[in-house]
């Protein structure tokens, strides 16, 4: 076998995501790429959680909808899981408390019975250490050795690692003995430079290198790991990293931070981002650079709070009252979210403006393996604090051909540095003289035939695939993954077809989106929301109708196949005389 599925679940609080994650690094250093993601119910125990780990010697960007072994800690893991397992895939349970008697199976499913429960009370090791039993049986099953199962445990298991390593052990043993090698999985000799990356740690690595040096944020799914991640590390990169009293605290905090001259930034989801709005249009106002990440999850209200969507785009585009430029960037992928989180600083910073990072629960708490040299990275850039050196007033909002006004910090030399909500002269002072309104509207947007121009030099529209082809598939953001396998299953049915990625939205790329799509006769719109909103985007900018929409509204990832069969129906329809 050259890849792999594994799907294993259990209730809230058995380990499910961990075990997950162990599982993608030992793959990881057996040298497969490795792509791994996780659903969970909105509660602290109880529940179903599950997570699917897919691992290959080629590269892989998502899930599949079918997966090769199930390891069952629950029996309502086999309930739910077993219609997605394979014709001769396997289940990994323990006989004692789970009956596999349950659930429609499809054939030839090979039940691998190993006493989980029973193999961990002979150490005297916690209840939870049923995982490690179950991963040391898989790796029996899969041909492989424990060594890298056993690195895995080391880097992630604080506590009793030894413990864990002898469970593993004993779960491969009676494995080994009872079942032998059932799926032998190819393994590389080397294990490579690759490493696990998820999108809210490339954001955070992204923002450490991009010189971010104050975050503040309230904890809200799935934008916690961000403010997780760089707590920790914030010792380390001479950071500021604070949990505020609410969304509207943490906004505001972060318009004083960057205020007073430093980078900073904040992330949420949707209903944060409602209370921040308010912030964002004063950050506007003040023309003072700041970086937020936009979660998206299903909505309205609290929704669906564990799961994923991409219904926020054009609440992004137009959220606080008023108009105002900003930046809308969605990276797609865990190297993106990195490069592009960068780029948002940038632009944040030298055009004075509010810069919105649009991601998802999928792409943000989903893991792939990346190669850090594949990364290209470009240093910041530094945009910031003019010392004042005229003899008269410090202009802060001062009118120039360009629409960015030199800007400096409270205690610059020879200025004082006026931020003012309302709308304000040259100097910062308050009026409601029209003419004075007039020409600081236009001023600010003024920014945006620079702003604009640089955006088309950062590949804002990115093209896979057969760029000749007729058909288009088109999306943004997490769908990127899913389409991009997709592709190669329609190469696989001699279906020539291109991916069209819309990675900036505002500022929109007006020359690099007509290039993309001038030759294609097919159209097809995926987008994980209700009302195709980057379709209406594409007719409302360029009077671009697409084809086709295909939209999921669940609160699920697309599955490649799922992507997939939606062409196909396209194409018989498109095709049918």
């Amino acid at each position: 076998m050259e890849e792999v599925s594994i799907l294993i679940g259990g209730e809230a609080g058995a380990g499910v995501k961990r075990s997950g994650l162990i599982l993608a690094k030992a793959f990881l250093y057996g040298g497969l790429h490795i792509f791994g993601t996780g659903e969970y119910e909105s509660r602290i125990r109880g529940g179903h959680n599950q997570y699917q780990v897919r691992a290959a010697v080629h590269e892989v960007y998502a899930q599949n909808d079918k997966v090769d072994v199930i390891i069952a800690l629950n029996e309502e893991t086999i309930i739910r899981h077993t219609p997605k397992l394979r014709k001769g895939g396997a289940i990994i349970y323990d006989g004692e408390k789970i009956s596999p008697n349950i659930g429609k199976k499809p054939e030839d499913v090979k039940l691998i019975d190993i006493p989980l429960r029973k193999l961990v009370e002979e150490i005297g090791g916690e209840a939870i250490m049923q995982n490690s039993v179950a991963l040391g049986a898989l790796m029996a099953i899969l041909g492989w050795n424990l060594d890298v199962l056993e690195k895995a445990l080391k880097s992630l298991i604080r506590r009793q690692v030894d413990v864990n390593i002898e469970a593993s052990r004993l779960g491969y043993k009676h494995a080994r003995e009872k079942y032998g090698t059932l799926y032998p999985l190819s393994r590389a000799a080397v294990a490579g430079t690759r490493i696990l990356l998820s999108g809210n740690e490339a954001i955070g690595i992204g923002a450490v290198l991009s010189g971010c040096k104050f975050y503040a944020a309230y904890p809200m799914t799935p934008a916690s790991p961000l403010l997780h991640f760089l707590a920790k590390h914030q010792l380390e990169f001479d950071m500021v990293v604070i949990q505020a009293e609410s969304e509207i605290a943490a906004i505001n905090m972060v318009i004083g931070a960057s205020y007073a001259g430093v980078r900073a930034m904040t992330a949420t989801s949707g209903g944060g981002f409602c209370l921040m709005t308010e912030g964002l249009g004063l950050a506007a106002m003040t023309e003072t650079p700041i970086v937020i990440m936009l979660g998206m999850r299903p909505g309205p209200s609290t929704g669906l709070p564990t799961r994923t969507a991409q219904g926020d785009l054009h609440f992004a585009l137009h959220a606080s009252q008023g108009e105002f430029p900003r930046v809308v960037v969605a990276p797609g992928d865990a190297e993106e979210c990195l490069t592009r989180t960068t780029e948002a600083f940038d632009l944040a910073e030298k055009y004075q403006v509010p810069a919105i990072i649009l991601a998802d629960k999928y792409l943000l708490e989903s893991v792939k393996s990346v190669d850090p040299a594949n990364i290209i990275y470009t240093p910041p850039e530094s945009h910031i604090l003019w010392e004042h050196t005229g003899t008269g007033e410090y202009a802060r909002y001062k009118i120039t051909e360009t629409g960015v006004s030199p800007r400096a910090a409270p205690s610059a030399k020879n200025a004082i540095i006026k931020a003012n909500s309302n709308e304000h002269d040259e100097y910062g002072y308050t009026t409601e003289d029209r003419e004075t309104a007039t020409a600081m509207m236009e001023k600010r947007f003024r920014k945006l035939n620079t702003l604009s121009k640089e955006v088309e030099t950062l590949n804002p529209v990115k093209t896979y695939g057969e760029e000749d082809s007729e058909l288009t598939i088109i999306g943004w953001g997490s769908t990127k993954g899913p389409i991009l396998e997709a592709l190669k299953l329609l190469k696989r049915r001699e279906v020539d077809a291109k991916f069209v990625q819309f990675c900036y939205l505002s500022p929109f790329p007006h020359k690099s989106a007509r290039n993309a799509l001038q030759n294609s006769e097919i159209t097809i719109c995926v987008e994980n929301n209700y009302t195709g909103q980057l379709a209406a985007l594409l007719r409302e900018k360029l009077g671009f109708k697409v084809d086709c929409k295909v939209l999921r509204y669940d609160g699920r990832p697309f599955t490649p196949q799922e992507i997939l069969q939606n062409v196909e129906e396209v194409l018989l329809r498109v095709q049918r005389p």
